[in-house]
């Protein structure tokens, strides 16, 4: 049996889940079989313990359970959330391979991109990649940074939940007398890093939004709130607009809820990501360059609503839900480079099975 540790994020945020899920699809393609996945959180900053990252507490369990170590996915070069120790990495047994990670500027009173004030520092970050085997960055304004700084083992490698749909489209996990309906997958807009002139105007144009929705004939309207600190925000709705909210924790009823939407229009990639793989309608908004670079990556740009750029944005997505059948057409001519991520992201795993196979014969684990 292969034992694999996977650091990633544990925050609020279940589109981590999401990205596990995916990764784990991967892995089970890769190695042809079930493989023992054991997560430790990237960071400490959300648990009541010390077990987190690459420390020295962590990577001497690794030596002595695990074949093999992947950091990611998600936002942890951004958010600076990826704790480790180089004195423990030099001591690191097994492979190593860092998986659709993200860093992205935000944008500034001006409109211009300038770097978050909470981002991993680049020496920081320098001294992991050069400790990793592999490094596959979900999009390519994250391989332009870490290019720039100087790591030579990096390449473009996507994010696994845009395949999620291959796996299984989860559409019976919920009851089956649930209608979903039509979702909106918000962020609470204090979280959203943008001017405040946006933050102020998103609850009006959300309500702008709901309103047109059911001028349209749209009668089943929920806000999915993929962060339970969104939920207050959300609950606001429900007194106003008589909009309700959907919140759930169990990652397989959230993808659940995407699949068997009539509708998404999302402020969240990893509400966007999914529902692009169930082939669910999805209208996408973007408010930060990490978010920008992934969907024109994909092949998704002109589809892609730019919240700085927009001076009323509920018309823009309403514009879009009128052209639903537009996107058809685009996700058409974006299969070719999905099929190229595809094949980006197995040929990694690959290797990467090689290097833990070749490992375990090192070590006399196998022959």
């Amino acid at each position: 049996m292969i034992t694999l540790y996977n650091v990633r994020p544990k925050g609020h945020n279940i589109g981590n889940d999401a990205i596990s899920v995916a990764l784990r699809d991967q892995l089970y393609k890769t190695f042809g079989r079930v493989v023992n996945i054991i997560d430790i959180p990237a960071t400490a900053l959300y648990e009541s313990h010390a077990k987190a990252g690459l420390s020295s507490k962590t990577i001497y369990e690794i030596n002595r359970v695990g074949d093999g170590v992947i950091v990611g996915g998600g936002n942890l070069y951004e958010n600076n959330e990826v704790d480790f120790s180089k004195t423990a990495l030099e001591a690191l047994e097994v492979p190593l391979m860092l998986f659709s990670n993200s860093i992205g500027k935000v944008y500034n009173r001006e409109k211009k991109l300038v770097p978050r004030t909470d981002v991993i520092p680049d020496d920081k970050l320098k001294v992991l990649h050069d400790y990793a085997d592999l490094s596959l960055v979900r999009d390519s304004s994250t391989l332009k940074h870490v290019k720039n700084i100087g790591s030579e083992n990096s390449i473009f490698g996507g994010c696994p939940t845009i395949f999620l749909g291959k796996y299984n489209d989860y559409s019976t996990w919920l009851p089956k007398s649930e209608d979903v309906g039509v979702l909106i997958s918000i962020r609470t807009p204090s979280l959203i890093n943008l001017p405040q002139k946006y933050q102020i105007a998103l609850t009006s144009e959300l309500i702008d939004t709901i309103n047109g929705l059911r001028k349209k004939g749209y009668k089943r309207i929920r806000l999915l709130c993929n962060d339970s600190r969104d939920c207050e925000y959300a609950s606001y709705f429900r007194d106003y607009s008589g909009v309700d909210f959907v919140y759930t924790s169990n990652v397989f009823d959230y993808l659940s809820l995407l699949s068997n939407a009539k509708l998404v229009i999302s402020f969240r990639l990893h509400a966007t990501l999914p529902s692009l793989s169930f082939n669910t309608p999805v209208i996408n908004v973007s408010y930060d360059e990490r978010a920008e670079s992934l969907i024109n990556d994909i092949g998704l740009d002109e589809w892609d609503i730019k919240y700085i750029n927009e001076d009323k944005l509920s018309e823009s997505i309403l514009d879009r839900v009128e052209r639903l059948e537009d996107l058809k057409t685009i996700v058409s001519k974006a299969s070719e480079k999905w099929n190229e991520i595809e094949k980006i992201q197995s040929d990694a795993f690959l290797k990467f099975e090689k290097l833990v196979r070749d490992n375990m014969i090192k070590r006399g684990i196998i022959k």
